[in-house]
């Protein structure tokens, strides 16, 4: 199998070349197949994925069998502020390489997000549930989701949230360098998810590609907690001795509007090739165990 990862400096793009390479996640081994693929990682530097052109020729010259998008302005609030890099990023970058995965006969795995929700629900969100999102990232990240559907017909969107990895920022370093640098930290406390670890969405995202159980998929970790919660974790964990300290999101704001529950239930895996996600608990005692060695 020739598997083509983009945005593969990214902290998911890592992870999978990470895993294919040794042959295991934390979670468990992965196949033979996956083992010994062919992999081609490419980032912005070397492929463009908002140009057609260059994708597509790209692509036709490559001849990937799988195509797995990593690449995303994931900048939530600086998508606000520069809304056509979004678009072309999130929307137009997903849209080529759905039309370019469907001329050489790929599937295409299109990573989204539990931000095209609009937060309203009080309960787990399934595949099935309405989307509604607030955000330019939300609202973008769910209109490269559609072209996919519109321009690939073999294609798994998985959407994931509150991820972290061992590249590039995310929270729990934030959180970390915080828990160092301050003897007191705030944190937002009504708005509700579920921290993902890279390595345990990597290893499902590399279960479905061998598959062709095509469609739209929720991996997130399970359980649900706020980020007040989830930071109050990260600096126990870190042996930090800063106070946490919760806060609404009326008392911080920020530029882009947050969904305050977005929760997601993984009824797809769960029902296709097996949801083996850990607990959020587990899967951040493990991460940070892992920085602190």
């Amino acid at each position: 199998m020739k598997i083509l990862i983009t945005g593969s400096k990214g902290q998911l793009g890592n992870e999978l070349q990470e895993i294919i390479k040794s042959g295991r996640a934390e979670i468990d081994k992965v196949s033979d197949i996956i083992k010994e693929s062919e992999v081609i990682a490419l980032d912005v530097d070397e492929l463009d994925i908002t140009n057609l052109e260059q994708v597509k020729k790209k692509m036709n010259n490559l001849k990937p069998d799988v195509v797995i998008n990593c690449a995303a302005a994931t900048n939530v609030d600086g998508c606000e502020s520069n809304e056509d890099f979004a678009f072309k990023v999130n929307s137009i970058g997903p849209r080529n390489l759905a039309i370019a995965s469907a001329e050489i006969g790929a599937k295409l795995a299109q990573v989204s997000t539990d931000y095209i929700f609009s937060g309203a629900s009080d309960k787990p969100l399934t595949e099935y549930d309405l989307t509604g999102p607030y955000s330019v990232y939300g609202k973008t990240k769910l209109l490269g989701e559609n072209y996919v559907r519109e321009f690939s017909s073999k294609y798994f969107i998985v959407r994931t949230a509150w991820l972290y990895g061992y590249i590039g920022n995310n929270f729990v370093y934030t959180m970390r360098k915080l828990g160092k640098d301050r003897q007191m930290i705030t944190v937002v406390n009504d708005q509700r998810g579920n921290p993902t670890y890279a390595n345990d969405l990597a290893y499902h995202i590399l279960k479905l590609i061998q598959t062709e159980e095509y469609g739209v998929y929720h991996c997130t970790g399970k359980g649900e907690c706020t980020w007040y919660e989830f930071a109050k974790m990260i600096i126990e964990l870190s042996g930090e001795k800063c106070e946490v300290k919760p806060c609404t999101s009326e008392e911080y704001k920020t530029p882009a509007k947050r969904p305050e529950y977005s929760s997601l239930d993984n009824m797809m895996l769960r029902n296709t090739i097996g949801d083996e996600m850990r607990d959020w608990k587990d899967a951040i005692k493990s991460f940070i165990g892992k920085l602190d060695k």
